[in-house]
């Protein structure tokens, strides 16, 4: 009897269960509260569902959020919420948080995303970007990708990792569609982007969020201007997506030798094209320029919502065609890191680890993997918030780590790690964007993800170790 087909939808269920029915003294936590017992059951059932797939992912995340309502809110099951106020029971979650989840500011920048690649398409402006930017790297699908991941890339440093992705993702459409069915191409087309993305934010302090906290705790002498960030930044992302690039053209090897991207004809003169050209160009530059007018890239990605919809280039047959099931997936992923980070179980977790005991090289090493652990199941920004200040302190304290550059090493590392958690859909914003193209699965991302995320990690001991040999940060 083939058990496989069972222990995918049994397996992801009975865990849970036996976590919900042990004594809270089974846990090696100390303090854990009922609420937080909760919630690793819910966090085990999403792992075990997103891994073994019983459901499809988005519906995972959807039952990640009513379970949170029913389990942790303040207004959930009356007979789950008897014990509130007991100091062994926990804090409760704000259902608006919860239900928040499905309108975060994340959310909205994938509906912004979502407008500017349906008009793109519409008004074929995705084609005319991919025969020009697409051009100068010839036919060979392996240099076409490399083209694409390169632009992705320099993209990311200055804008949106999502934002990006959204936008290459509708140049890549053109590209998929010259590729047969079952052409293991369409799967490296499908990750380069999202991958590039996540590597290229790396590069600037701007570039991801992580990068911004790290630099609020290297002040000092431990100060690292936005020219010394790139300094060491760019070459990192320059090694890491060579690697990246060899290693999904390896995996996933074109079937053609050639790719004929025969786009002829040219931008549209229309008046509803020149709206789209001149929307999608501003809202890119608004992206880049944020620290001029002062929003922020989840504002200005409702602008070209609201001229979109304003003109009637989007119209309710076109809203028809957005990816919802995206928005609920990463509105899992958020509501999953808001229940980790505000019932203070992310936080016990982290504190129930006695760094002091440890080699240095140890308590780096793990610090390292065990924020590119989190990363991969929360928010990179709530990982990078949650781990920062814990390393910031830990740093300045061991006195074992200062010949390894104490904290300037540990929160370096810890940041480029933050950054390295994509082997999920649920990872970053760019992978769920990139699983939706339906043409790369669950597994395929974890595989390139993982690999990528460990050797990123051991490359960022090397460089920042030869940056601090070398007096260029410290």
């Amino acid at each position: 009897m083939n058990l496989r087909p069972k222990a995918k939808y049994i397996i992801p269920l009975i865990i849970p269960i036996i976590v919900l029915l042990m004594p809270l003294s089974a846990f090696p936590f100390d303090g854990l509260t009922i609420v937080q017992q909760r919630v690793i059951a819910i966090f085990l059932l999403a792992a075990l569902c997103w891994v073994f797939e019983p459901i499809p992912i988005y519906a995972t995340s959807v039952v990640i959020i009513v379970l949170e309502l029913l389990l942790l809110s303040d207004k959930g099951i009356l007979w789950f919420r008897s014990g509130a106020g007991e100091a062994h029971f926990g804090e409760l979650l704000n259902y608006k948080d919860i239900m928040a989840t499905f309108a975060s500011p994340i959310i909205m920048l994938f509906l912004g995303g979502f407008f500017l690649a349906m008009a793109a398409t519409k008004y074929r402006l995705d084609v005319n970007l991919a025969r020009v930017l697409l051009k100068p790297f010839g036919r060979d699908p392996k240099f076409v990708m490399l083209g694409l991941m390169m632009i992705t890339a320099v993209f990311s440093m200055f804008m949106s990792n999502t934002a990006t992705t959204a936008m290459m993702l509708s140049i890549l459409t053109p590209v998929i569609a010259v590729l047969g069915p079952k052409d293991p191409g369409r799967i490296a087309f499908a990750l380069c982007i999202p991958v590039a993305a996540n590597i290229g934010g790396i590069g600037t302090p701007i570039g991801t969020p992580p990068n911004a906290i790290a630099l609020k705790y290297l002040v000092g002498e431990h100060t690292i201007s936005f020219g010394s960030w790139m300094a060491f930044g760019v070459p990192f992302v320059v090694v890491m997506m060579a690697l990246a690039w060899a290693l999904i053209h390896f995996l996933y090897r074109s079937d053609q030798e050639a790719i004929d991207l025969d786009i002829k004809g040219r931008f549209l003169k229309t008046p509803k094209a020149i709206m789209v050209y001149v929307t999608f160009t501003l809202t890119i530059v608004l992206w880049l320029m944020g620290s001029l007018h002062g929003m922020n890239s989840y504002t200005v990605a409702l602008i070209p919502v609201a001229l979109f919809s304003l003109t009637g280039i989007i119209n309710k047959e076109d809203l028809k065609k957005i990816s919802w099931d995206v928005l609920w997936l990463v509105s899992g992923g958020i509501a999953l890191g808001l229940a980790l980070d505000q019932t203070g179980l992310a936080q016990l977790v982290v504190h129930s680890i006695p760094f002091g005991e440890f080699s240095p090289y140890v308590v780096l090493v793990g610090s390292a993997f065990l924020c590119l652990l989190m990363a991969n199941f929360m928010s990179h920004t709530a990982t990078a918030n949650l781990l920062m200040p814990i390393m910031a302190a830990l740093g300045a304290s061991m006195t074992s780590l200062t010949p390894l550059g104490g904290e300037v090493t540990l929160i370096l590392v810890v940041t480029f790690a933050a950054s390295l958690g994509m082997s999920l859909p649920i990872s970053t914003p760019p992978n769920a964007l990139a699983h939706a193209t339906g043409n790369v699965q669950s597994s395929q991302m974890a595989k390139v993800g993982v690999i990528l995320g460990l050797v990123g990690v051991l490359l960022s001991f090397v460089l920042v170790w030869a940056l601090l040999a070398l007096g260029h940060i410290g």
